[in-house]
Order: structure tokens, then C-alpha cells, then sequence
């Protein structure tokens, strides 16, 4: 009788080797995962927490601060307290969100604050020209017919429109052109912003006049006094500009004779060139 052949080993390693193999490497992963929760920044942590908090409020503890060395570079050790770390945690005083907020806040006073110091210099810069046009007048002894104010974007010059025109007329009267003369002087010396020239009038309406109502007769005074000036100075047309204000802009009460005439006037706005 013929002796049996053994069998063959089976080929490959024994089974044995793929369970130690598998758990080799989920110690691997264990240990790693375990140096990189030791290495965490806390930077980076209290971001997280922070960032957690604020999307689905889940810490309601009112800790400020992760604290030096707590659940940082630590190792393991510090594993335990990782869940009360999480229930005690609140919202950071340093967190994003709020350091945003404080910065938004810081942001928006200092750009008030710098809204404010710039509207100071130009109010201190067109208090000063005022004060050079008033002298340029007071020397011409015509102070008594053009009238200087000032805001923080503008000095005015301002001119009573019976001193320019007859009643219900745009034409401009012999004795406007020695005052227009004048304030074109003044302009071509202080002016180097926009200068805006405005015509104003009373609340009485226009019954069968040239114009049609106080809109149309305050643009034509406007305008007349436009064509003026870059007619008959040197002043360049660019900087110009021209409009018709009617009765809109009252200084006065148009209820009394006194009051209207105030309010029939032509108004020369200096604008500040930092505007």
C-alpha cells in the first residue's frame, strides 16, 4: 500500500500575524491620536469652544479662560479633565466673536472721532477766510451789501435781491454789476473749491409774470449771476455751479413785508476744497 502524501503547509503567514498586525496599527492610531489632543495649541481650543458655543450654546458654565496649561502640552494626564473643561467652559472674554464686536465698536468710534476732528479744521479753516472776506469788504465799504456766514463746508456770501433785481425780473440792475464785480474778486482770491451760486425767493406766486412760478424765476436769477462772473472774471466755469431754490429755503417770515425781502436773495456758497 502506497504512504500517503502529507499535506502542504498552506502558503502565506499564519492567521495569527493578521490579527496582530490589526492591532498594531489601531495602537498606532491610539498613540497618535493621543500626541496630537497633547499638542493642541490653545489658541486653537478656546477657538473651538468658542466657535461651538456661540453656533449651538452648549457650554453654560462661566469660566473666562482656558488657563495656562490646562489640557495644553500636557499629555494624557490631562485627558480626564477634558469633560468638565466642556460643561465649564462660557463664552471667552477673548473670543472671536466678541473681539470682533470690540473691534467693530473701536471702528466705528474712531471713525466718529475722525468725522468730528475733520469737520473741526475745516469749521476752523472757513471761520478764517470769512474773517479775510469780511476784511476784503469792510476795506471796499461794502459790507453793508454782501453779507458772510460759514459752516463747516462752506463760507457764503449773500446778496438781498432787490440789490440785483427788479421784482419779478432775472435781468441784472446797472448798480449789481459793481457788487458782482466785487464778490468776483473776492472769489477769484479765496475761491478753490466748488462755488455754488443759489437763487432764492419769497412765497409770493408769479401771476402773470415772464416766469411761470418761483422755480423758474429763482434758476434764471442763479443763472444770470453765472453768466456774470464767467463772462467778466477770471474764474473757470469747472468750478461753477447753479440752481433755483424758489421758496424752499425761507430765512425769514414770509408773512411780513420785512420777511420777504430777506428771503429774495442770491447766495454765493465757497465750498472748503477738502469736501
Amino acid at each position: 500500500m502506497a504512504k500517503r502524501k502529507e499535506d502542504a503547509p498552506p502558503a502565506g503567514s499564519p492567521a495569527w500575524m493578521a490579527t496582530f498586525s490589526d492591532l498594531m496599527n489601531l495602537l498606532l492610531c491610539f498613540f497618535v491620536l493621543l500626541f496630537s489632543m497633547s499638542s493642541v495649541e490653545e489658541s486653537k481650543l478656546a477657538e473651538l469652544v468658542a466657535t461651538m458655543n456661540d453656533s449651538f450654546s452648549v457650554f453654560d458654565g462661566g469660566a473666562t479662560s482656558i488657563g495656562e496649561g490646562i489640557l495644553v502640552s500636557n499629555g494624557i494626564s490631562q485627558l480626564t479633565q477634558l469633560d468638565n473643561y466642556m460643561h465649564q467652559t462660557g463664552v471667552s472674554a477673548d473670543s472671536p466673536s466678541d473681539k470682533q464686536e470690540l473691534q467693530k465698536n473701536e471702528g466705528q468710534g474712531s471713525t466718529a472721532d475722525m468725522k468730528e476732528a475733520i469737520e473741526a479744521d475745516q469749521l476752523k479753516e472757513n471761520e478764517e477766510l470769512a474773517e479775510k472776506i469780511e476784511e476784503a469788504l469792510n476795506e471796499a465799504a461794502m459790507a453793508d451789501q454782501i453779507e458772510v456766514s460759514f459752516t463747516s463746508q462752506y463760507v457764503q456770501l449773500s446778496m438781498k435781491g432787490a440789490l440785483l433785481f427788479d421784482p419779478g425780473s432775472a435781468s441784472l440792475r446797472a448798480e449789481a454789476k459793481t457788487v458782482l464785480d466785487r464778490a468776483a474778486l473776492i472769489l477769484e482770491r479765496y475761491a478753490r473749491g466748488t462755488i455754488e451760486i443759489e437763487g432764492h425767493t419769497d412765497n409770493i406766486p408769479q401771476y402773470g409774470a415772464k416766469y411761470a412760478n418761483n422755480e423758474e424765476l429763482s434758476s434764471a436769477r442763479a443763472m444770470s449771476v453765472f453768466f456774470y462772473l464767467t463772462e467778466n472774471s477770471a474764474l473757470n466755469p469747472v468750478d461753477l455751479k447753479h440752481a433755483g431754490m424758489g421758496d424752499r429755503l425761507p430765512i425769514a417770515d414770509n408773512s411780513t413785508a420785512e420777511g420777504r425781502s430777506k428771503n429774495r436773495r442770491v447766495e454765493i456758497k465757497i465750498y472748503n476744497p477738502s469736501i
